[in-house]
């Protein structure tokens, strides 16, 4: 026992492994309690191989006692003694890995899907929101001058009440607000439009491809929100809220996703919140605010209309994107001279819709609904024959159209 208290000696191993043996203070019934060190482990005495219980651990292959060693100081952690120069490698993976674990629990947190916004909610942010900058910029009402200003006086609708005036400015400046990506509430609602359309609860990134399954025309949807701001978002966070409009929005989106009737729902979704501006720009639907005593929700309502008369000649008509501007022109137009009758058919549909039936106009059989006048058809037709991939829809914004025009909107 000698030469384990009184010298501490370094000797090579297999392999030229060092084998160092310190010297211990304390010797307890005549015995060192010292251990050698062998490769960065310490070896005892007492150390058993588990493969006959009796043979010492430095009888194993110096490969086993390698691996051995790695595997005891990956899962011990921070238990194993400080390791050699030998090990320096292996350290640093070790601290990269438990950096890695602080980071976790960060990830977690991220990952808690954004909560849903109403469409309540969403509005009493604009409400509480100084938009003086934009109401600047706002044209409410068409600007008509001579014989047109005359007539429109005389046989055109009534004016809004002045009570009114407020509310409807402040539709106008939304129509005038841009996409901005430092506001929560912003963010809430294209989280939202998505999740629901789409049926997820996790969030999306606010970039990327999965904009166009909705019907974007690319990855950033506030490049589409021209002419019609971030009115257009509210329009369809309306749509996909409330209870009663849900499905038929689902319904609209299924047939965006059609093989051969397919169109960006909402880039159309934008349109039919343009052409409703519109009508209220040309104070159509004047009468149906003043008798409700509201703007807002006559103006949800009238975009939902105009949707689904948009659907109901989609669908029955077979229509496909070649026929997109047309049908666009004929529903402005409808829209334009019949809004109450508009309203009207979107309130039977959704009370048939309420008592289980198939509402009237969406089925596909098109002997199902007389067809309306359609502007163009012959050049529609003959356009369909050049194929629908490569059509593109050019859409006239409202924010667009020169400040002096007068009578109705057209689009290009």
């Amino acid at each position: 026992m000698e030469e384990d208290i009184d010298v501490t000696s370094h000797t090579e191993g297999l392999n030229g492994l060092s084998h160092e043996c310190k010297p211990l203070d304390e010797i307890t019934n005549g015995h060192s309690n010292h251990k050698p060190v062998m490769n960065g482990l310490i070896i005892g005495h007492n150390v058993k191989d588990h493969t006959n219980g009796s043979a010492p651990l430095r009888s194993l292959p110096i490969s086993a006692l390698k691996q051995n060693g790695l595997l005891q100081t990956l899962a011990a952690g921070g238990d194993q003694p400080k390791p050699t120069e030998e090990n320096v490698e292996l350290e640093k993976a070790r601290q990269e890995w438990d950096a890695l674990e602080n980071v976790q629990p960060a990830l977690t947190e991220d990952s808690t899907p954004t909560p849903l916004i109403s469409f309540n909610e969403a509005l009493q942010y604009f409400q509480t929101t100084d938009l003086g900058d934009l109401l600047k910029n706002i044209q409410p009402t068409i600007r008509r001058t001579g014989l047109a200003a005359i007539t429109h006086f005389l046989f055109g609708p009534p004016r809004l009440h002045r009570e009114l005036l407020e509310e409807r400015d402040l539709v106008f400046a939304i129509a005038q607000c841009p996409v901005d990506n430092s506001q929560t509430v912003h963010m809430r609602v294209l989280q939202t439009i998505y999740k629901r359309l789409i049926g997820s609860r996790l969030d999306c990134p606010r970039y990327g491809a999965h904009w166009e399954n909705i019907g974007f025309q690319g990855t950033d949807p506030a490049t589409d929100l021209r002419g019609t701001g971030f009115l257009g978002l509210m329009h369809t966070l309306y749509f996909v809220m409330d209870p009663e409009t849900l499905p038929l929005a689902r319904d609209i989106y299924k047939l965006s996703q059609h093989p051969t009737q397919n169109f960006p729902f909402s880039v159309m979704s934008i349109n039919m919140t343009r052409i409703a501006l519109q009508v209220l720009r040309e104070e159509a639907l004047s009468k149906e605010c003043n008798r409700r005593q509201q703007v807002v929700g006559v103006l949800n309502e009238f975009y939902v209309a105009t949707y689904l008369h948009l659907y109901q000649l989609w669908k029955t008509q077979q229509k496909t994107i070649a026929d997109s501007g047309f049908v666009l022109k004929e529903v402005e137009l409808f829209a334009k001279k019949n809004p109450k009758q508009m309203l009207r058919r979107l309130e039977v549909f959704l009370k048939e819709r309420r008592a289980g039936g198939i509402p009237r106009g969406t089925s596909s059989d098109p002997q199902a609904q007389q067809p309306s006048p359609s502007l163009g058809e012959r050049a529609a037709r003959a356009g369909a024959g050049q194929g629908s991939k490569g059509k593109e829809m050019h859409f006239t914004g409202v924010c667009d159209l020169p400040p002096d025009m007068e009578g109705e909107a057209r689009l290009i």
